[in-house]
């Protein structure tokens, strides 16, 4: 199953900073989904072997959605205060939570590791 665009956005904001070069384009992104120029709180969880590894959330939706994943998505790689920053190992097995608080209630959705999606992949070519 592909990786939701929310969830590519939050993966893509962290490899930003392992890979020091900017790679997401917001407007784009923007124009193609115009859902994350809206204002809606999130919150992004890592988790490495089912242990949380970093959080990151938004108290009220001050800022667009697309704005929202990407800075929560770095704050809870790299500057949750429990934990230290993030490696490079550790982000390819990692996976991510993301919630959006929205009128509605509390949506979650959840994004298995790279690592665990490629050697599923692998297999799926080996038979």
């Amino acid at each position: 199953m592909p990786r939701s665009v929310l969830l590519q956005l939050a993966r893509d904001s962290i490899a930003e900073v392992l890979e020091m070069q900017r790679t997401i384009k917001k407007d784009e992104l923007i124009q193609e989904h115009p859902l994350l120029n809206h204002k809606i709180a999130t919150q992004v969880n890592l988790y490495l072997d089912n242990e949380l590894r970093g959080s990151a959330l938004s108290v009220s939706p001050n800022l667009s959605l697309i704005d929202d994943i990407i800075i929560n998505a770095k704050k809870s790689a790299f500057e949750d205060e429990n934990f230290s920053p993030i490696t490079t190992a550790e982000y390819l097995s990692c996976e991510i939570e993301l919630l959006l608080t929205t009128q509605d209630g509390v949506i979650s959705e959840k994004d298995p590791s790279i690592l665990k999606n490629n050697s599923h992949k692998l297999e799926t070519i080996l038979k």
